[in-house]
């Protein structure tokens, strides 16, 4: 979400906005499960080895779910695009609600949008290297087995997400429900090595939208 607390038609235009993406990706998850009823994805054929119609699925009902995701991923592609630009905006009217900031501190602090969440603090100074929670299980087949992420995985990004502002499990959570068919860049610590990934959450087989589990860090 917005990660400004300021008023104004600037940031009601894009809590609409924000709220519609959410009603879009609703009804493709709706969509998506009418495919996975008949045991279907976007692309099996849906005709016989002779060319007629299946008779083991809901030919119509496929079609048509089809063509509406077709339709709702390009509305979200859309809808993310002015969010972005809203969250821009949103950006200029909270640099013009604090110009009496000391320069030192603009210079070494920098407010940057990932992956159509929100805005961040991307100065991390020595926290960038801090984990803040731990990939559990991961599907096989799932959007999060395909971008890599294995189970124990530390991480120290996900997104707009970081050691320095993490409070809760369900930033992480909102990230990927906001980011359905986007990508979003994470980097984990595994064993002694730092990797960067990109994971793009999406409806699949399973529930969920990264078929992976995580959770805090409990502190020792």
């Amino acid at each position: 979400m917005v990660g400004f607390n300021i008023e104004g038609p600037t940031r009601d235009r894009v809590m609409k906005l924000i709220e519609e993406k959410d009603r879009i990706e609703s009804e493709i998850r709706d969509q998506t499960a009418i495919l996975e009823s008949n045991n279907v994805d976007m692309h099996v054929t849906l005709v016989d080895s002779e060319g007629f119609p299946r008779n083991d699925i809901d030919v119509y009902k496929v079609r048509h779910a089809r063509h509406r995701i077709i339709c709702l991923q390009n509305d979200h592609k859309s809808i993310m695009k002015k969010i972005e630009e809203g969250l821009g905006e949103v950006y200029s009217d909270f640099r013009g609600s604090n110009v009496n900031a000391s320069t030192s501190q603009t210079e070494n602090t920098s407010l940057t949008y990932t992956n159509g969440h929100g805005l961040n603090n991307a100065h991390n100074s020595g926290n960038e290297q801090q984990c803040f929670a731990v990939v559990g299980f991961v599907h096989n087949g799932s959007p999060a087995d395909i971008a890599g992420l294995t189970e124990n995985d530390e991480l120290l990004q996900f997104g707009s997400v970081n050691y320095s502002n993490f409070s809760d499990i369900t930033q992480v959570h909102d990230v990927v429900a906001h980011s359905v068919g986007q990508r979003i860049q994470v980097r984990v610590k595994r064993d002694q090595q730092v990797l960067s990934l990109t994971v793009v959450p999406r409806p699949w087989a399973h529930p969920g939208l990264l078929g992976c589990q995580i959770r805090r860090i409990t502190p020792s």
